[in-house]
């Protein structure tokens, strides 16, 4: 009987373990490529955002990194990053976070996520992007365990209560964005140890306290504005470049001492302190204020007052002597000035004002007169195509307080703005290279920014089209508020002198730029026929003028443009945001690079974006960013027209979505070659030229940015290819 039971307890034992592996084999042919762990972490994710219709998502199972789920990027099995910046996701984060097992980057920003910041975060996690959503409550102590973590962005959200003081472990933390929630409390002493901090954004919340616990990072940048801090701003945040303070009850003056006339004398023979009155005992000795003593102040205090009177009486003597002196001067300069000589002062300001304002006295631009007195300031318009605004009879302050301000019959009725009188100098400073266009002209020539001269509108800005009196055409960046915002005027216009500089016939050169009442604007050329991306994929009549020669020139220019920013500038320039949408066609379908020097407009999201269209490196996961980062999207690029294909392309199967990914295994086969090129080029170029153009992408797209050629190099090849076939 004992025996049977054990049999049959045996045979129950084999039963489970069966069950065990076969529920172990189903699972793995269940999940395939992708770690158990990492789709279990996802398909929870997923549910509590609501099951929002993302292509390849699923509540159950699946593979996302065989499949391509939307947004998922992966290493081998293992998910490492989710991107869905901009996305209309809804609902939650969940709980179930921290299941990732090597996810680095997760960025969930602009969308409409609410909930509570999960405490149970990917202990991995290097770049946390949760910014422009709704999460409420308070920031988890638990971010103290996130050791990884080079970039936290929470900004724009509903998060309440303290900061917690949990950054003891966050040494890595480079960039740390909390403004605009309702954060309260003064700052963590545990912030001081983020030794590497270089940008922090705290304002538009109800912090209280000081700043000292800042002032030993390395910051670089560094926004506290319309907080509730006191006490003075520590000496060591002044010399941050961009430190912005305002909104502030600081005091940053120093306690006046007791007026004279109040004190009582103490034994010391001074004034007492506030808090020590008569009878009190001041380090063990007895104050006591007599009538005599009192009568003698009483004397010293009727002396004091009288010298006050006589100084005062003197200064008002000296005053009244001065003006009458000046005016007896002005009447005589008045009369005894030659025509001449009256002539050459005005001359010789118009031409101060006119290298100042304008810069090249070649153009048709408008003369700004002034008076050698500076009394007076008017504009004096040449013709109807000038752009800056005419101004009569305004005070001579307004030289000091640039841009300069719109006149009354341009009919806009606006608050003036003030600029710091070291703008003012810069300002003058950047004329010589760019025009200043009023928001008043601005908006005549786009008619008020209407939708039908809206040309497209980007990461940064909006871009309008707008035409001058004399016919001219140009294209307005308008940056949006919340780029504008974190821009100071002076630093605006460091950086319009800086992209002012770059000059040539392959870039998209900047004609001025507005900074008036708030707003920021950049001026630049116009190019009539659309971008590169619109060319290849959705202008037919565009796609039928690039031929190949037409592709290899227009692949040549690009090169040429980034070797001007790259080698020849004497201060490199990296763009950091190369793609189709960036390569404009100017009416003879020359390729011209544009957005060159507005790295510094980007933000820390855009890495990212940049990845998940399919033009970032795989540097880019580690927050690399050199000027061979700009060689791999060049790369990406002379393959979109090689093929005619998108750098991203969802609608195609799974493992054709993304275009180097595609190609990057055929460019060395001759006959695979003759299948990927464009369908409309099949027949017009030779395999000997498709080779040499294959061999050029395939060295700009390797995986190791060391081993991508200098843009000097690509140039030449471009060169020896185009002779070789003309």
């Amino acid at each position: 009987m004992g025996g049977s039971r054990l049999k049959l307890l045996n045979l129950k034992f084999v039963g489970l373990l069966l069950m065990m592996m076969m529920m172990t084999l189903s699972a793995r042919i269940c999940f395939g490529d992708t770690d158990p762990r990492d789709i279990l972490a996802i398909n929870s994710l997923y549910a509590a955002l609501g099951y929002p219709p993302l292509p390849g998502w699923l509540v159950s199972g699946g593979d996302p990194c065989a499949e391509g789920w939307q947004g998922v990027q992966c290493v081998n099995s293992n998910i490492t990053g989710i991107i869905l910046n901009g996305a209309n996701l809804g609902g939650e984060l969940g709980e179930n976070l921290g299941a990732f097992v090597s996810i680095i980057q997760i960025d969930l920003s602009n969308n409409h996520i609410g909930g509570h910041l999960p405490s149970n975060l990917p202990l991995t996690i290097k770049n946390l992007m949760l910014s422009g959503n709704q999460l409420t409550g308070s920031i988890p102590d638990s971010i103290s365990l996130l050791g990884q973590m080079t970039d936290l962005s929470l900004n724009n959200n509903r998060l309440t209560g303290v900061i917690p003081d949990s950054f003891q472990q966050l040494t890595p933390l480079i960039n740390m964005d909390l403004s605009a929630n309702n954060l309260t409390g003064s700052l963590p002493p545990s912030m001081a140890n983020l030794s590497s901090l270089t940008t922090l954004h705290i304002q538009d919340n109800h912090l209280i306290g000081v700043l000292d616990v800042l002032q030993d990072l390395p910051l670089i940048a560094l926004d506290v504005e319309n907080d509730l801090f006191s006490g003075p701003i520590p000496p060591k945040l002044l010399t941050i470049p961009n430190f912005r303070s305002t909104g502030n009850p600081f005091n940053t003056t120093i306690i006046p001492s007791p007026p004279v006339s109040s004190p009582s004398p103490s034994s010391f023979g001074g004034p007492l302190p506030p808090e020590v009155g008569p009878g009190i005992q001041v380090f063990g000795k007895p104050t006591s204020v007599s009538s005599r003593s009192s009568g003698g102040l009483k004397s010293l205090m009727s002396k004091k007052v009288v010298w006050v009177a006589i100084g005062g009486f003197l200064i008002l003597v000296v005053l009244a002597f001065g003006l009458c002196f000046c005016m007896s001067k002005r009447r005589k300069e008045k009369s005894a000035v030659k025509v001449s000589k009256d002539r050459l002062a005005k001359n010789s300001t118009l031409n101060v004002l006119k290298s100042s304002e304008h810069g090249d006295n070649r153009t048709n631009n408008p003369l700004t007169r002034s008076s050698s007195k500076g009394e007076k300031v008017e504009t004096i318009s040449k013709t109807k195509e000038d752009h800056v605004i005419d101004m009569t009879k305004v005070n001579a302050s307004t030289l000091s307080t640039l841009p300069p301000q719109p006149s009354a019959r341009e009919g806009v009725i606006v608050k003036p703005i003030a600029v710091p009188p070291t703008t003012s100098r810069r300002t003058l400073r950047t004329l010589n290279s760019a025009k200043f266009f009023s928001v008043a002209s601005l908006q005549e020539y786009t008619n008020s920014f209407s939708q039908e001269n809206l040309i497209g509108s980007g990461m940064l800005a909006t871009v309008y089209k707008a035409e001058l009196p004399n016919g001219k055409v140009l294209a307005i960046k308008k940056l949006d508020n919340a780029t504008s915002q974190k821009w100071s005027d002076e630093r605006f216009m460091e950086l319009v002198s800086n992209v002012s500089k770059l000059r040539n016939e392959n870039i998209v050169g900047l004609e001025g730029y507005c900074l008036e009442h708030g707003q920021r604007l950049f001026v630049y050329e116009y190019c009539e026929n659309g971008t590169l991306h619109e060319a290849l994929h959705l202008n037919d009549e565009i796609h039928e003028k690039l031929s190949w020669n037409a592709r290899v020139h227009v692949a040549l220019q690009i090169a040429r443009a980034l070797e001007y920013l790259h080698e020849v500038c004497q201060q490199p320039v990296v763009h950091h945001n190369l793609k189709s949408t960036n390569i404009l066609f100017d009416n003879e379908l020359n390729g011209r690079v544009s957005d060159c020097g507005l790295a510094p407009l980007l933000p820390s999201s855009h890495v990212s974006q940049l990845q998940s269209s399919g033009y970032g490196g795989p540097e880019l996961e580690l927050g690399s960013y050199t000027y061979q980062s700009d060689v791999y999207s060049f790369g990406v690029i002379v393959l979109e027209l090689f093929t005619g294909r998108k750098a991203f392309d969802s609608s195609r199967p799974r493992g054709e979505q993304f275009l180097v990914r595609w190609a990057i295994s055929q460019l060395h086969d001759i006959e695979a070659l003759s299948g990927m090129v464009d369908p409309s080029l099949r027949s017009a170029c030779s395999s000997k030229s498709l080779s040499r153009f294959a061999d050029i992408i395939s060295l700009c797209v390797q995986p190791e940015p060391e081993f991508r050629p200098p843009m000097s190099e690509i140039v030449q090849s471009l060169l020896h290819m185009i002779q070789r076939n003309p």
